[in-house]
């Protein structure tokens, strides 16, 4: 025959190797997984509704932050002794109930941290704790 050849092009592949498949999806499952663990928040996220009416109410609880450096942070933002007593004396005009959370690198001096302690309850803070992170109990 004029056009015919023992090598056929077109025929179909049968046999299809899934192993590169497995090895590229387990791959990517890893990376997943380690990457899920560092994306977790440890807050919850909502949405909440809009109202024209709302008001806003101030928080009852302020945090002070104080790190390895001996730097101070308010509520998130770089402070000062001096500045931590004004917020205070302003906040309790509305809020006489007022909390605070002290949170200290755990190489900051004990005598610092109750410093701060004695500061917020000389000017009128009764209501305070300090934050600790948990750590699970090994005990039999």
């Amino acid at each position: 025959m004029a056009g015919s050849s023992q090598n056929n092009q077109d025929d179909s592949i049968t046999n299809i190797n899934v192993t590169p498949l497995v090895d590229i999806t387990l791959v990517l499952l890893i990376i997943f997984m380690v990457t899920a663990t560092f994306i977790v928040s440890p807050q919850i996220k909502v949405e909440l509704p809009k109202a024209v009416t709302a008001e806003t109410s101030d928080p009852q609880t302020f945090a002070i932050v104080i790190t390895k450096d001996d730097k101070l942070y308010l509520n998130g933002a770089p402070t000062t002794e001096p500045q931590i007593v004004q917020y205070i004396q302003e906040r309790l005009k509305n809020t006489p109930d007022l909390q605070v959370v002290i949170s200290a690198d755990k190489w900051v001096y004990h005598g610092r941290v109750v410093h701060f302690i004695d500061l917020v309850r000389k000017h009128g803070v009764r209501k305070f704790a300090i934050n600790v992170d948990a750590e699970p109990d090994n005990q039999p």
